[in-house]
């Protein structure tokens, strides 16, 4: 496989997987991030750094907006519910195992 059919496959899997998480409004970041270690802000700190490497300016309002399809406030309002102890705790967990992950 050539490098730009490799990269075209790659962001269509990357906008798939965009679109699945903005239709599954009922998954929350803290579920997400103690099953897999990261969550919609990971991906949007993520999107925010590949950006930044390419010298486009790009906050961290401005990428989430782009991984949650709408400013990070409104997701929110919308969208979050409180998280209760035992989640709490495994998201400690998982946090502490994934901070500063430089995964490729």
């Amino acid at each position: 496989m050539d490098e730009q059919t490799r990269l075209e496959l790659e962001a269509a899997a990357f906008r798939k997987l965009l679109a699945h998480l903005s239709h599954r409004t009922d998954v929350q970041n803290i579920d997400m991030m103690n099953l897999t270690g990261f969550c919609r802000n990971c991906l949007s700190r993520w999107y925010q750094e590949a950006a930044n490497a390419r010298g486009i300016e790009m906050d961290k309002a401005g990428a989430r907006e782009i991984i949650y399809g709408m400013p990070y406030d409104v997701w929110q309002a919308q969208y979050q519910t409180d998280a209760g102890p035992d989640k709490q705790a495994a998201f400690k967990k998982a946090f502490a195992e994934n901070v500063g992950d430089k995964a490729p």
